[in-house]
């Protein structure tokens, strides 16, 4: 393993050899590079880019190096510099582009720059991309410094081949790659690539995880399970129905090894990792509700804001349906339209004007949407924002009833604006499912429910549990998130080390904050006052709201919110999550913790029925 001499500590490039003639350039980075949510567990990111040198293919013909999955413009320097090590500047450089956005495209251009005779292998739909990107320079955001008047002009596009279906391509020596088109409403340009005679198979964004890793191969499948199921539920759930598309089309591939865009490889437990993509999306094939996620981005904003709520939704076990309108045929939105329980509609803004395809789509939500299922508009602009304006007025004069006041977005949305775009998602999740709900009980006939008159859930209802107000922080100074929750299920989970457990519903804002690593404070109510806490924690608050506002808080060492009313707290770190039907249980390792009232006792949670709260 080696590392490219414009290296930095944040960011740097190392070389892991793979094969004769195929390495790995893998970028490192142990700070966290964006604020996307996937981002979320700040575990620092990796990203990697395989090498195929140049050569003469079985056949005696010649063959160019080929790049596959290039890095992004966040690597740039370091990678560069590695590949003029490696590559002649004169080099006729193949390079199969299996994601395409504006960072991606970024470094196409130095690449394009460096090697003129350089030939790009997209997608169908990463072609257009690729035509529609090229030129554009994303706007800088308000007091940017000025560019500079002498700015390096935009090479030419270099030509595309454009891989319509799968296809087969030989490369130097035995290797021969295996072109997969694998287009998703979130990268509808997505190309997998797979190396027949090793089995490698270079899935980018499927199957990733966002974790600064040296290692070529993850130790063990458990060892980065939790990262893993954080990237599927940020951005595979929302699609659950297209990612199990691309699933079929890799059984029959002799896989052996599995090489994701960010991430160490999966050697030893890919199969393991395929049922669970599998039995991960199973949740969104059942639901019985749905939300339409209609959008189109221009530089990554209005698809990050997408994700946030998706995300949110996703987590109530309302299955979303993401539709790109750029790519996506009418036939498809119109049947989501009609058939959902709600749409939500995203835009950017380009020249004062929203996007043709979502200009589109609202016409057909216009004509052919439900007036009685309610809408949601969002999106990101820069100087100004009459696409957003567009589609607000539009639907308010169509007689829409909106679900939340629509969310627009200066330049790129920030940690705090995603985590309550998330928080927006969960709100409308929970209220289709009260909805639904109503309407069960105004059709069900007279009686006891069942989840009142089942003896075995009568006697689950007396499993009792202190009453506890479960509060957290993470991170520093504007990107800080907080969050906290009243808790009745925890339990001593270990004496040594002291340990507790802590079971959060999946549609609880809070879970985000609550993996491997993440502090919390656990705040443990008196009996005859916890009647104020609870009504602080108890009551609905609005996306993005700060939960602590107007209370008097100490902090525990490590800079957890303790209440003042407590009977005691612990300090806690999370060290396992499980997930057990609707709940995640959380375990974690007491780090602290003080008695605040010696004579006092703990409030308890005594229920009637073990169906409910």
């Amino acid at each position: 393993m080696t590392s490219s001499p414009a290296a930095s500590a944040d960011r740097r490039v190392i070389v892991l050899p793979l094969e004769p003639g195929l390495v790995c350039l893998r970028g490192l980075s142990p700070k966290r590079l964006r604020f996307e949510v996937e981002y979320g567990l700040e575990r620092g990111t990796s990203a990697n880019a395989f090498l195929f040198e140049g050569g003469s293919s079985a056949s005696g013909q010649a063959v160019p190096p080929v790049l596959v999955h290039p890095l992004g413009a966040s690597f740039a320097a370091p990678f560069l510099a590695e590949l003029e090590q490696r590559l002649a500047p004169d080099a006729a450089l193949k390079v199969v582009v299996g994601h395409v956005n504006p960072n991606r495209v970024e470094l196409l251009r130095e690449l394009a720059a460096r090697w003129p005779a350089l030939m790009l292998v997209a997608s169908n739909a990463g072609a257009r991309l690729l035509e529609d990107l090229w030129s554009q320079v994303k706007p800088a955001p308000p007091g940017s410094p000025p560019a500079a008047e002498a700015a390096e002009p935009i090479p030419p596009l270099p030509p595309i081949d454009v891989v319509k279906q799968e296809v087969g391509r030989p490369l130097a020596g035995s290797y021969r790659l295996q072109l997969i088109p694998a287009p998703t409403p979130r990268w509808p340009g997505a190309l997998l690539a797979f190396e027949e005679s090793t089995g490698l198979l270079m899935s980018g964004k499927f199957f990733a995880a966002h974790l600064c890793s040296e290692a070529w191969a993850e130790a063990n499948r458990s060892s980065n399970e939790e990262d893993r199921r954080y990237f599927y539920d940020c951005l595979m759930a929302p699609m659950a129905r297209q990612v199990e598309s691309v699933l079929d089309r890799l059984d029959d591939l002799a896989i052996r090894t599995i090489a994701p865009g960010h991430g160490p490889a999966i050697a030893e437990s890919w199969r393991s990792l395929l049922l669970e993509y599998r039995r991960w999306g199973e949740p969104q094939e059942r639901a019985r509700l749905s939300v339409a996620l209609l959008f189109a981005s221009a530089y990554g904003n209005t698809a990050a804001i997408a994700d946030a709520i998706a995300r949110g939704i996703a987590g109530t076990g309302v299955r979303v349906e993401s539709i790109n309108c750029e790519f996506s045929p009418a036939d498809h939105l119109l049947e989501a339209i009609r058939s959902c329980d709600a749409v939500l509609i995203g835009s950017p803004t380009l020249g004062g004007h929203a996007p043709t395809p979502i200009v589109s789509a609202l016409g057909t939500l216009l004509t052919e949407g439900d007036r009685t299922k309610p809408v949601g508009v969002f999106g990101s602009f820069g100087w100004s924002g009459e696409a957003l304006d567009l589609l607000e007025g539009k639907l308010r004069d169509g007689g829409f009833r909106f679900a939340f006041a629509p969310i627009k977005v200066k330049f790129s949305p920030d940690p705090q604006t995603l985590k309550a775009c998330e928080e927006t998602g969960t709100a409308l999740g929970r209220q289709l499912q009260a909805g639904q709900r109503k309407a069960q009980r105004r059709s069900a006939s007279g009686g006891l429910k069942e989840s009142r008159s089942n003896p075995a859930l009568q006697a689950l209802g007396r499993v009792v549990g202190p009453l506890c107000v479960l509060t957290t922080v993470k991170g520093e100074g504007e990107s800080q998130l907080s969050g906290a929750m009243v808790a009745s299920w925890v339990s001593q989970a270990s004496f040594n080390p002291p340990g507790v457990m802590v079971a959060v519903a999946k549609d609880r804002a809070v879970q985000t904050l609550l993996h491997g690593g993440d502090q919390f404070t656990l705040n443990v109510l008196a009996e005859g006052r916890e009647t104020g806490p609870m009504r602080q924690f108890l009551q609905p608050f609005p996306p993005g709201a700060n939960r602590f506002a107007g209370l008097e808080l100490e902090r525990s060492p490590k800079g957890q919110p303790i209440l003042a009313d407590a009977l005691a707290w612990l300090e806690a770190r999370v060290t396992q999550r499980m997930e057990c039907g609707d709940h995640w249980l959380i375990v974690a390792e007491v780090t602290h913790g003080a008695l605040l009232d010696a004579l006092g006792t703990t409030a308890m949670h005594q229920r009637r029925s073990g169906g409910n709260y």
